[in-house]
């Protein structure tokens, strides 16, 4: 009696078991998947794009790689142009401005939250091209919005250490006077990620963190972009136009060099060309091997670059 009262429990207990160990097989076979997804799409991002994006086909890459993962830098507009050394290659290699172009910023980070100390324009004989947020030595710095490190580097008399990258909306931002790098080139970085510490590296007189914001090497005005104030986005969606930027110039091409001049109009002082050029005035006497004090005549040409 009981052995025939113990076989249907054992029975029950070994389909119990059965099912079980059915179930569990299900897991560790759905983690198995998981595990070799992400294992394949880590090798995709971390191994082959660095390597990919210095041959030939980095713009096709770099389109596949923005449908299956959505962070491609913006190959539509930048083509297979990714120079590691100069923060704007980008008239040099022919790209041309599109007369209007949207810019989704919805998805954003302010790279430090932090007073602005000194803005975006023309100061005395130079152009600030970009925006100084106050911070102690050693603050954290994020990325404004998601990416790839184009480059880092070091300037003596400039940006000090400064990084530069490009992002999936179109845009390039410059991060300049660091104390540390958290990144490296080509590294692939998502919005909001650390990429540095802020320092006083550099032509600077105080801690501070140099923000530029450009669009095909252009630089933009932060404030059109940016609240600093209330440390928020003004729109989701920045609306670049070329038009204020061509007016008045005209192109020229000698010995490998494409170079733009402008044609001096009624009224026009140095100072004002040089601020409509987001240039300096030293820049423009430099070219053009004329003085500060001399007086401009209409039609006349001016290289402004």
């Amino acid at each position: 009696m009981r052995q025939k009262r113990f076989l249907p429990a054992l029975f029950s207990f070994l389909i119990l078991g059965i099912f079980s160990l059915s179930g569990q097989a299900q897991e560790i076979d759905l983690s198995i998947q998981k595990h070799i997804a992400t294992q394949k799409r880590n090798s995709i991002i971390n191994k082959e794009l660095p390597s990919m994006l210095s041959i030939d086909d980095s713009a096709t890459y770099s389109r596949r790689l923005e449908q299956e993962y959505g962070i491609a830098p913006a190959s539509e507009l930048y083509g297979d142009v990714w120079v590691n050394r100069w923060i704007n290659p980008y008239r040099r290699a022919g790209i041309q401005l599109p007369d209007t172009f949207a810019i989704n910023v919805a998805n954003y980070c302010m790279p430090i939250i932090g007073r602005k100390t000194s803005d975006y324009g023309f100061r005395r004989y130079r152009m600030h091209r970009g925006v100084d947020l106050k911070l102690a030595i050693g603050d954290t710095i994020r990325a404004a919005f998601a990416g790839q490190v184009r480059f880092t580097n070091y300037e003596r008399r400039g940006y000090g250490y400064y990084i530069v990258m490009r992002h999936t909306n179109g845009l390039e931002t410059v991060y300049g006077h660091l104390s540390r790098f958290l990144v490296k080139e080509g590294d692939i970085v998502k919005v909001g990620d650390p990429i540095a510490l802020g320092g006083n590296t550099g032509r600077s007189t105080g801690a501070h963190l140099h923000f530029e914001i450009r669009f095909l090497g252009l630089d933009l005005n932060p404030n059109e972009i940016f609240d600093f104030k209330n440390n928020e986005i003004r729109n989701d969606v920045f609306v670049f136009r070329s038009a204020p930027y061509r007016a008045g110039t005209e192109t020229y091409y000698s010995n490998g060099v494409t170079y733009s001049v402008y044609r001096v109009r009624k009224g026009d002082t140095l100072t004002s060309i040089a601020r409509k050029y987001r240039t300096s005035i030293n820049s423009l006497c430099r070219l053009n091997k004329i003085s500060p004090k001399r007086t401009l005549r209409i039609g006349q040409p001016i290289r402004i670059d």
